[in-house]
Formats: structure tokens, C-alpha cells, sequence
């Protein structure tokens, strides 16, 4: 098992690595060059910017049961036909009772935007999200 994250705007990099590091897994920073993040205790893996480039080098790297920590549903929808463990930077675990409704989610919100409609953008960072991450990631890991 390893820690797979779409490091682009991934506001708990840190925390993973340490879990990684305290529980001796591999961990896999993949970002773009406009994200370039170099942290002790992980391997990072820099791709060019462009439409899904870390995306679909993060699937290529992914195998059985690992764990990836993305915010991106149609990311989180190609890892878990990986049959990978995907969470989000707030906890929450895709899965396959849940994958639908978001990429469904996701594709409303394009449509709203295409026609010049606006979305209102996430909310500040709560240290209650920071927690529910940690507890979610710590329960995933195998002791």
C-alpha cells in the first residue's frame, strides 16, 4: 500500500506524508511545474501543465488498495475502477454508492458556468476539516 496525492492545491500534503512516514508506507506527491512541492519522506513526481496531465500519470501509477487523496471526481472515479482507496482533503470517502452523484454534481456546475452563471467558490479551511481528514486517513491505514 502506498499514499498517492494530487498534490495541486492540496492543502494537506503535510499531514499525509507524515502518516506515511510515522506508518512506513510510500508516499507519491504528483504536481504540476505550477505546484512543485519537494517534502522529506516523499517522492515527488513533476508533470507539465496541461488539461489532466497529473491526473492520468497519478492513475498510472496506482494499484489494488492503494490510497489517493485527490478533490477531483473524475480523478477519484478512474482510481477507484482502480480498485484504489480515494478520499478528499476533508475526509470524505468516494466510493461507488457516491462517485455518480458527484460526477453528476460536477458536470451541473460546468453547465452553469458555460452559460455564464457563477458558482460560489469553497469556503475558508476549517481546522474541523483538518481533523476529520486526519481521522479518516488514520482509520484507512492498516496498523
Amino acid at each position: 500500500m502506498k499514499i498517492l496525492i494530487d498534490a495541486d492545491g492540496c492543502p494537506v500534503v503535510d499531514v499525509c506524508v507524515n502518516l506515511a512516514t510515522q506508518h512506513n508506507l510510500e508516499c507519491l506527491i504528483l504536481c504540476d511545474t505550477a505546484h512543485i512541492l519537494d517534502k522529506p519522506g516523499a517522492k515527488t513526481y513533476i508533470y507539465a501543465q496541461g488539461s489532466d496531465s497529473v491526473d492520468f500519470a497519478l492513475v498510472n501509477l496506482v494499484n489494488d488498495g492503494d490510497i489517493v487523496v485527490t478533490q477531483d471526481y473524475g480523478l477519484a472515479a478512474m482510481c477507484l475502477a482502480r480498485n484504489s482507496i480515494v478520499i478528499n482533503q476533508n475526509g470524505m470517502e468516494y466510493t461507488s454508492d457516491n462517485i455518480d452523484a458527484l460526477l453528476l454534481s460536477r458536470h451541473t456546475a460546468k453547465k452553469i458556468r458555460r452559460s455564464g452563471g457563477r458558482i460560489k467558490g469553497p469556503a475558508k479551511r476549517t481546522k474541523e476539516q483538518d481533523n476529520a481528514f486526519i481521522e479518516t486517513l488514520s482509520k484507512l491505514i492498516p496498523k
